[in-house]
């Protein structure tokens, strides 16, 4: 017949379209859940944007559980249980945590000692993610970050 292919154009990458990729670390994620206004307007606008890929890393799901669990968060307690539904209601990824990144976590160089925030700095540089983070602790593992 003679006509245009019908074969379809390769889908753009993530890059070309633009889309920014961000990991809540756990307090900004705490913060985005309860309506806080301690989140910064810029986290909160890069949240709302929906060219945003929001990602929250099952350590933040194991960080809170365990300090709710411990008593130093008491305030999440509602969370326990409801980290899967949290996320989806919220458009947001849930980022699992591989071997990969447990063992970045622990060569990283430095003196912080706070598991949480090294994990979360490991999946940061290995899956190419921006942390919004105001935690200067977790700032000082290499990791981009916004605020």
């Amino acid at each position: 017949m003679g006509g245009p292919s019908e074969a379809r154009p390769p889908e753009p990458s993530r890059e070309a379209l633009q889309v920014m990729s961000v990991l809540l670390d756990t307090s900004a994620f705490l913060w985005w859940a309860a309506g806080d206004r301690k989140l910064s307007k810029a986290v909160i606008k890069i949240i709302e944007d929906s060219d945003t890929e929001i990602f929250l890393s099952a350590a933040s799901a194991w960080e809170i559980s365990t300090k709710v669990r411990i008593g130093k968060l008491p305030e999440a307690e509602w969370m326990g249980g409801q980290f899967r539904r949290i996320l989806l209601s919220q458009s947001f990824r849930e980022l699992p945590i591989s071997m990969e990144h447990a063992d970045l976590a622990g060569a990283l160089p430095g003196d912080h000692r706070d598991p949480f925030d090294r994990l979360l700095a490991a999946q940061s540089r290995l899956e190419n993610l921006t942390i919004a983070t105001n935690d200067a602790a977790l700032k000082s593992l290499g990791i981009k970050a916004v605020w």
